[in-house]
């Protein structure tokens, strides 16, 4: 199986008047068609930093980005980022929110606008699709803001902390039903989280990164022995613990 996403040796540097900050160092990686990577790293160590380049927003210094076999720049493999607020416009109704990326890209229609609604209706949301933002819950206002990403079918799904801003609790269960929601839909995920256990419940494989500049630590491939594998019942597995000290004991060796 060839990777949808493939970066090597890509390397980044913040600068200002007072000179130069390094922010990654040699990064290269591949995640492939269906799998959910997540990444973990010392606070500031440079992993938003990393989704912003793989989507374009910022260029690597050095290095390159492929995305189903073609440069970054020729590329027509669309992304998807979801952030660590949902950003929803209180003006707007849910539904309407959900229609955001459509209007922006001009591809609303009348099979964008019913597969919205269906998304809506699948993900539990279409009794609220008249509703304002502040009439939903935060697990709400996350799983409206992930089905306006949905909704515009995105090769890849870049998640930046999306879960942060919950309580725990809460963030548990939009967790949960997120993580279902991805592995039902097939999608290519890369998560970038400060939360080993969420890193550990939801991904195929961690990527570990060092203190800034950001290298590779070391990758960690997830397998769970599980009737039903879910971010919930990984939690319990006894493979859990293992995997969470090995994440952690790299971690605080390469701070």
């Amino acid at each position: 199986m060839e990777p949808i996403l493939e970066l090597k040796n890509i390397n980044y540097a913040y600068h200002n008047l007072e000179g130069e900050t390094k922010a990654l160092t040699d990064i290269s990686f591949s995640v492939f068609p269906g799998e959910f990577v997540s990444i973990v790293g010392p606070s500031g160590c440079g992993k938003s930093t990393l989704l912003s380049i793989i989507c374009g927003l910022i260029e690597p210094e050095k290095g390159l980005i492929k995305l189903s076999g073609k440069y970054l720049r020729d590329s027509t493999t669309n992304i998807g980022y979801m952030l660590q607020h949902d950003h929803l416009f209180e003006w707007r109704t849910v539904y309407h929110n959900v229609l955001l990326g459509l209007e922006i890209q001009h591809m609303l229609s009348a099979r964008s606008r019913g597969h919205a609604h269906e998304l809506l209706e699948l993900y539990g949301l279409k009794q609220f699709e008249h509703a304002k933002p502040s009439e939903l819950s935060g697990g709400m206002r996350q799983r409206a803001a992930l089905i306006r990403t949905l909704v515009l079918d995105p090769d890849i799904l870049l998640l930046d902390e999306p879960f942060s801003a919950l309580d725990y609790q809460t963030r548990l269960s939009v967790g949960n039903d997120i993580g279902q929601i991805l592995r039902d839909a097939h999608k290519t995920a890369i998560l970038v989280t400060h939360d080993l256990s969420e890193a550990v419940s939801l991904a195929d494989r961690v990527i570990v990164l060092t203190a800034r500049p950001a290298a590779i630590a070391k990758e960690i491939k997830v397998t769970f022995e599980l009737e039903e594998d879910t971010p919930m019942c990984r939690r319990n597995a006894p493979e859990f613990k293992h995997y969470f000290n090995l994440i952690w004991k790299e971690l605080n060796t390469n701070a």
